[in-house]
């Protein structure tokens, strides 16, 4: 890069904020993810966006500027719209669409087949695409269809998983939660529900993508950190599913009776895993305390009712800060390449007054 071209994109960087409260007049600034506060309302789109980070502009990504209504934009889910996240991310990216007068949304489901996920991205582009958020299945092979994006300028916005490839070269930039932050969240609120001592039974996302590994680590370290004599007993891939997370969990249970907590990498799990410790004559909220991270009205309720402990919020309503993004994007300026979303927790103390907020 030649020394005016780093002097234009450095100004860039620091005269130009990502944050979809600027178009967003409903929104407020609420506290950073990670506070483990439970102020604030379900939903928020704020982003906590770190100016001096690295950024991306359509000159260094290549393509033209655009006006959205004007614009074909292709959506590409992941996964069955089953899941309660799912369902609340691809309504927030149709809402959003039709509020900023997109000329035409192209959409597709994957049904959790990355082949399909490449050839759906690939067939929107042939049918027109001009721009592209994809919600990846997997943060490893979607290289084909990010290439055939990329052959032609198209942007490519990347939203709850990340892509293991190179941002504003391979796609422009990543829109989500800070994964580990969740983890964390989830290690504090499990270390005060068990005193600081007990046996811990993780309930695994799926395998081979960045919310899995970063949830993880993050439960984990803290766990490690804070509250040693609490014991990990055992890791099992539940898959995001409430199926196999209760038959996950009723295997847990014959191998590891004495389990006083579990801690599930999504609601699903968590829901699953419910059934499982009732099933086996278990209290949960007093025999084993559960606690997950997502953010579902079933979960928070669930914490109502008094058989959860606590719930991770994780954002899925993308649609107003991926169409900001995507309009600041198109008309010439920077955005950042990593733009994280404000989550919350639901505790005991505000989870009746916002299970109405959860999605």
């Amino acid at each position: 890069m030649s020394a005016a071209r780093q002097l234009r994109h450095a100004r860039l960087a620091g005269a130009v904020a990502v944050c979809a409260a600027l178009v967003l007049t409903s929104c407020t600034k609420s506290e950073d993810s990670g506070t483990g506060s439970t102020s604030g309302t379900g939903g928020e789109q704020v982003a906590q966006d770190d100016t001096t980070g690295p950024t991306c502009t359509l000159e260094q990504y290549g393509g033209k500027k655009l006006d959205l209504k004007n614009a074909i934009v292709g959506f590409s889910q992941s996964e069955k719209e089953a899941n309660p996240f799912r369902i609340a991310e691809t309504q927030s990216i149709k809402d959003e669409a039709a509020k900023v007068g997109v000329k035409e949304l192209l959409t597709t489901n994957a049904n959790s087949q990355l082949s399909k996920q490449i050839s759906d991205i690939q067939d929107m582009i042939n049918k027109g695409a001009q721009a592209l958020i994809v919600a990846p299945l997997n943060s490893d092979g979607l290289e084909p269809a990010l290439a055939a994006a990329r052959a032609k300028d198209i942007p490519v916005l990347t939203v709850d998983r990340k892509v293991n490839s190179e941002p504003c070269k391979d796609y422009v930039a990543f829109l989500g939660s800070n994964f580990v932050e969740q983890g964390k969240q989830a290690a504090q609120q499990m270390a005060k529900a068990l005193g600081n001592k007990g046996k811990v039974a993780i309930l695994l996302g799926s395998s081979g993508n960045n919310v899995t590994t970063d949830r993880t680590k993050g439960f984990v370290d803290e766990m490690k950190a804070t509250a040693p004599d609490v014991e990990i007993a055992v890791q099992q891939t539940g898959d995001f599913a409430r199926d196999k997370g209760q038959q996950v969990m009723e295997q847990i249970i014959q191998a590891q009776p004495d389990i006083t907590g579990v801690y599930a990498e999504n609601d699903e799990m968590a829901l699953g895993a419910l059934v499982a410790l009732k099933s086996a004559g278990k209290t949960p909220g007093t025999d084993v305390h559960v606690i997950s991270i997502d953010g579902t009205r079933n979960a928070v309720q669930k914490i109502v009712d008094g058989e959860m402990y606590s719930v991770v919020e994780s954002n899925p309503r993308f649609g107003p800060l991926a169409f900001a993004t995507l309009a600041k994007f198109l008309s010439g300026e920077a955005v950042s390449q990593n733009v994280v979303i404000s989550d919350k927790l639901y505790g005991k103390d505000n989870a009746a007054a916002e299970v109405g907020n959860a999605y």
